[in-house]
């Protein structure tokens, strides 16, 4: 039989003596350490469960007046209602998502500098009471028998000659068609009415943002930035009264810098396909595309005082900020329809790096 020498049974006793004899502040900051480390769950943009009701949704998500802090990268209602209140100010985050992103980060800094405030880029508490909580910003809305017939559209992707056979290039669903009447992401509008179905009568709840303040005067100039891809509406005196984030050109086709001005104005504007003008052209032929806001162009086109080039909608809203044009200036359809309203033929638009 072998036998254990005198040191290895020492040490055999010793060992579990040693880490009962661990102080208890280093076992306590070892399970913070170990707590520390295991990953946090990430907050849910719409909390879950809540009522099936529509209107009892909305009046437990109207009922949260709290004003905490948000930062880039939270997220949730309280998230949700800054970007509402944003938007109602003329200071678009593009979609309302419920995610405080980078475009959010930009229109809340350009709001606090046209208030006289740090322009943080943070919501405090100074910034809650600047953006006023007057009405509610979550809504219910019932679905029509117009929104479920449409009419909607396939659209052939990636296939222009395709896309120019159609009538129009509308709507493909109507959970597209919805979102973005309110102003939001499809993911959203879906996280907001999960268990709810899209029928003719339903209630489903929606972002209130047909209160938007009345813009104090008609716009003086504009004012696109290049390195922050933000268009900013300004007044007589230069200060920003709005401000939108923007898609614009890349090294292939730079927007060019300087002084340009808007010519004129057209709704609904048919899209002339010309691929020596285009990036990554999907056919070699001159097209005539049609309307719609699924068009190239979107909903509005103002022209500008240089060939070719325009600020106009997108059927891309999602990609605000986050992808390059063709040279032209991208807004979502309902950022360029609002600039419309106030941004006159004639008037002078400055681009900047």
């Amino acid at each position: 039989m072998h036998k254990q020498s005198p040191i290895l049974r020492a040490l055999a006793l010793a060992l579990p003596l040693s880490f009962l004899a661990v102080p208890p502040l280093v076992q306590a900051q070892a399970a913070k350490k170990s707590q520390a480390a295991a990953p946090k769950k990430a907050a849910a943009v719409v909390p879950t469960p809540f009522p099936p009701d529509a209107g009892q949704h909305v009046q437990q998500l109207n009922a949260d007046t709290s004003t905490p802090e948000l930062k880039q990268g939270d997220k949730g209602p309280a998230v949700i209602r800054a970007q509402v209140l944003l938007d109602r100010n003329w200071f678009s985050v593009g979609e309302i998502d419920g995610s405080f992103g980078s475009n959010m980060k930009k229109a809340l800094a350009a709001f606090q500098s046209s208030r006289s405030l740090p322009a943080s880029g943070i919501v405090d508490a100074a910034t809650w009471q600047a953006l006023g909580q007057q009405a509610p910003a979550f809504a219910s809305y019932t679905v029509t028998d117009k929104d479920v017939n449409g009419p909607y559209v396939t659209i052939p992707k990636d296939d222009p000659e395709a896309q120019s056979q159609l009538p129009a290039l509308g709507y493909q669903t109507m959970a597209e068609a919805i979102s973005e009447r309110f102003h939001m992401s499809p993911k959203l509008l879906a996280a907001l009415n999960g268990g709810r179905t899209m029928q003719a009568g339903q209630a489903i709840v929606v972002t209130d943002v047909g209160r938007a303040a009345a813009m104090p005067a008609k716009a003086a100039s504009l004012r696109i930035d290049k390195s922050e891809q933000m268009l900013y509406i300004l007044g007589g005196d230069g200060k920003v009264m709005g401000a939108f984030p923007v898609t614009i050109g890349g090294q292939e086709f730079p927007l060019p810098e300087g002084t340009l001005q808007i010519s004129a104005h057209a709704k609904n504007p048919d899209f002339s396909y010309n691929p020596a003008l285009l990036r990554n052209p999907k056919s070699d032929k001159k097209l005539k595309l049609p309307p719609g806001p699924n068009s190239p162009v979107g909903v509005m086109w103002l022209a500008l005082n240089k060939e070719h080039l325009g600020i106009h909608g997108t059927a891309e809203p999602s990609q605000m900020s986050r992808a390059e044009s063709s040279g032209c200036v991208r807004l979502t359809n309902w950022d360029v329809v609002r600039l419309s309203t106030v941004a006159d033929k004639g008037i002078s638009v400055e681009v900047q790096s």
